[in-house]
C-alpha cells in the first residue's frame, strides 16, 4: 500500500515476517445474556500482536456476539476487555474504533449506490480533522487533507487489486469483490486490530484463495493483528496462529490449530468424530 503521511499518530507497523509478540487484546471473563438466554459464559482469551487469531464453533456458539462485545456493539454484563493494557467498559463502536479496532461484518453493509473509492473513503472519517463546513467548501486545509486521504485510499485499492473497479458502484460488483471493498473500508481506518466476521462466507474456491492471500498480506506487510471468525476449517488451519473454540457460549478449546484439531472435546462438539 502506498505510504501516506497524515495528521494522525499511526501505530508503527511491525517488520514483515515478525512473529507474534506481546498481548495486544485481552478478553477476561466475558458473560453476555439476552433476557434469560446466555450468549457467552465466562469467556477469556488473549490475542498477541501481529498474530492471526481464529474463533470457531458451530452456529449459535456465540462467535459474532464475542466480536460484538470487542467492538462495542454489545455491552457484556460481566468481564472486561483490554487493548494494549487499557481496559474499556461501556464504550460504543465509535469509541472503540478510535482506539484502533476495525470490523467487517458477515452481512455486507456497503453503500451499494456509491463507488468503490467512495465506500473505502468512508473508512477515513475518523481521520478527518476539518469540519463539515470546510469540507463542503473544499478550501485551504480541507482540500489538502482530502487529497491526502484519497491518496491513501488509492493505495488500498491497489493493494486489493480492484483498480479497474474504483469508480464502479459497489452494487454492480460480484459478491467476492464486494467483500474486498468491505475489507478495504476497514483497512482505511489503519486499525491495530482487525476483526473479520466470516470473510470467506459465500465465496467460491478462487475467491477464498484471494481473500486468504490478502489477509496474510495485511498481517505480514502491515503488522495488523487479525481476529477472525470462519467456518471453513481448511482456511482456519492454514492461516491461523491460534484458535479459540466456542460451543453454546462456552470456551471448550484454545491453542494452536494442531492442538485444537486433536482436542477430543472440540472433535465431539464441532469437528466431528475422527475415523
Amino acid at each position: 500500500m502506498t505510504s501516506t503521511t497524515l495528521d494522525t499518530e499511526p501505530v508503527e507497523p511491525l517488520a514483515p515476517g515478525r512473529s507474534a509478540g506481546e498481548v495486544i487484546l485481552e478478553v477476561r471473563n466475558i458473560s453476555l445474556s439476552f433476557g434469560g438466554v446466555k450468549a457467552l459464559s465466562d469467556i477469556s482469551f488473549d490475542v498477541k500482536e501481529h498474530e492471526i487469531r481464529a474463533i470457531i464453533g458451530p452456529n449459535g456458539a456465540g462467535k459474532s456476539s464475542m466480536l460484538n462485545c470487542i467492538n462495542g456493539v454489545y455491552q457484556p454484563q460481566q468481564g472486561s476487555i483490554s487493548l494494549r493494557g487499557r481496559t474499556f467498559r461501556n464504550m460504543n463502536s465509535h469509541q472503540v474504533a478510535t482506539m484502533g479496532v476495525a470490523r467487517t461484518f458477515q452481512n455486507l453493509a456497503l453503500f451499494k449506490g456509491m463507488s468503490v473509492l467512495d465506500n473505502i473513503m468512508t473508512g477515513r472519517n475518523l481521520r478527518i480533522k476539518s469540519n463539515l463546513f470546510m469540507q463542503a467548501l473544499r478550501i485551504g486545509p480541507a482540500e489538502r487533507e482530502e487529497t491526502r486521504h484519497r491518496e491513501f485510499v488509492e493505495g488500498i485499492i491497489d493493494f486489493l487489486e480492484i483498480q479497474a473497479h474504483r469508480k464502479t458502484a459497489v452494487g454492480q460488483l460480484p459478491y467476492g469483490l464486494q467483500k474486498r471493498v468491505d475489507l478495504g473500508r476497514a483497512l482505511a481506518m489503519e486499525p491495530q486490530v482487525l476483526l473479520l466476521d466470516e470473510p470467506m462466507a459465500g465465496m467460491n474456491v478462487e475467491e477464498k484463495q484471494d481473500m486468504c492471500r490478502f489477509i496474510l498480506d495485511v498481517n505480514d506487510e502491515f503488522g495488523t493483528t487479525v481476529v477472525l471468525i470462519e467456518h471453513d476449517m481448511g482456511v482456519v488451519m492454514d492461516i491461523s496462529d491460534r484458535v479459540v473454540v466456542l460451543d453454546y457460549g462456552k470456551k471448550i478449546g484454545d491453542g494452536t490449530p494442531a492442538q485444537v484439531r486433536n482436542d477430543p472435546e472440540v472433535i465431539r462438539a464441532y469437528l466431528g468424530t475422527a475415523d
